[in-house]
């Protein structure tokens, strides 16, 4: 049988009579909007390393693309906080910060991306193990949770053993609305093709660094989504394991 609709008042002199009647009425409860998981920890600790990124180096563009492969096999050894920086820096570092221009082109500017990185014990010289969060602006990683998480994100990466054994892996995310906002629907291409282009500079600098990487696409996204705390609004895209390579 429908309910018949009624005016507030009435449906408060309703309300009193049912109470004083017995006669029960079927109230319906309102839900509020799920809203984001928070993004980061409730003691996010900064870790400032006062490393400048180089500009130059001794391998030139030609010889980085001429040696970049997909290395999968890592050294038992750590990378260094400068490794680590140059790398953070070319995949998304500041080249103009009058306007805020990063190393890789982004549609409009949106800059949709994040970077974060997830470490193992020993895998940074000085650095503990953990998911740390990368700050363009202020070229600085800021710890978002502390552990080794290595074991569970190569799980969720379909067991890929180079997830679990290389010491550090980048997990690229993006915020779609940041782009699509301003562009609709195309947005959504303009940010993958964002994220191809972060990841090739990811590539070339390793390869300038001595180091190796592999990208991975093949994933979970709900673990690594819900491993990373990241807000519903942000979704990974990318896991790029690096390391030094375990030649003979």
């Amino acid at each position: 049988m429908a309910l018949p609709k009624v005016r507030r008042r009435s449906f408060l002199g309703l309300l009193a009579g049912a109470l004083t009647t017995g006669v029960g009425i079927v109230m319906f409860s309102y839900s509020k909007p799920k809203q984001p998981k928070p993004t980061a920890t409730e003691t996010p600790r900064a870790v400032l390393t006062g490393l400048q990124p180089k500009t130059w180096g001794s391998v030139s563009v030609e010889e980085a693309l001429a040696r970049r492969r997909s290395i999968r096999e890592y050294a038992d050894k750590p990378l260094t906080m400068e490794q680590v920086m140059q790398l953070l820096w070319a995949a998304q570092g500041i080249t103009l910060p009058q306007y805020g221009f990063r190393t890789a082109p982004s549609a409009g500017a949106t800059y949709p991306l994040e970077v974060y990185l997830v470490t193992k014990r020993s895998g940074v010289e000085g650095l503990e193990a953990g998911v740390y969060h990368y700050e363009p602006r202020d070229n600085r990683l800021v710890e978002r949770i502390a552990g080794d998480f290595s074991g569970q994100l190569m799980a969720a990466a379909l067991d890929q053993e180079w997830v679990g054994s290389a010491p550090l892996n980048f997990v690229i995310t993006a915020v779609f609305d940041r782009t699509t906002g301003k562009y609709g629907e195309r947005g959504v291409r303009y940010v993958w093709q964002e994220t191809g282009h972060v990841a090739q500079n990811i590539y070339l600098q390793a390869v300038a660094l001595g180091l190796g990487n592999v990208v991975v696409g093949a994933f979970h996204d709900a673990e690594v989504q819900r491993m990373l705390e990241l807000s519903d609004l942000e979704n990974p895209a990318y896991l790029i394991p690096v390391g030094v390579p375990n030649t003979p």
